[in-house]
């Protein structure tokens, strides 16, 4: 194990492959989406001399949707993961690229430490990186031990 790798998981890429599952899964349960995983989309600045296809976590070309998932957590210590928040805003500039006429979400786990209360990941992330997150793309914040989620406003 290294010292970035999560306790208790195979590998992180394991753990992430688990939470798209997870996602795919919620996503059938609540709405009655049937979403695609590795859904690919070309993507493109406007005017840039060719769009490249980009790899969205899930993704429905019927339903129109479009899916990131992220399990990441506050460090062991409490602090922000300033690497991994740095993704989320990667993230963020897809989905700003991707057509107009997709619903977007991020789906992100449920992630707290008691040094920050009970502000969760994702509403630290809002809160500092809201200015980022395009107007519309929906954050839904997921509780593995409740089976449970919550959406995370971005706009105030």
């Amino acid at each position: 194990m290294t010292n970035h790798q999560r306790k208790g998981v195979i590998s992180n890429a394991h753990a992430g492959r688990e939470f798209e599952e997870t996602a795919q899964q919620y996503f059938a349960e609540q709405y009655g989406y049937a979403l695609t995983a590795n859904f690919p989309i070309e993507l493109g600045v406007t005017g840039a001399a060719k769009p490249k296809s980009h790899r969205f976590d899930l993704g429905s070309v019927d339903k129109k949707i479009l899916v990131e998932c992220k399990s990441h957590n506050w460090t062991e210590t409490g602090n922000m993961p300033s690497a991994k928040l740095t993704v989320w805003n990667e993230a963020m500039f897809y989905f700003l690229l991707a057509p107009a006429e997709f619903k977007k979400y991020m789906f992100v786990l449920k992630s707290t430490h008691p040094k920050q209360g009970n502000k969760t990941l994702a509403q630290y992330y809002v809160e500092k990186h809201g200015h980022l997150v395009p107007p519309d793309v929906i954050i839904i914040e997921y509780d593995p031990q409740t089976s449970t989620a919550n959406t995370i406003n971005a706009k105030p």
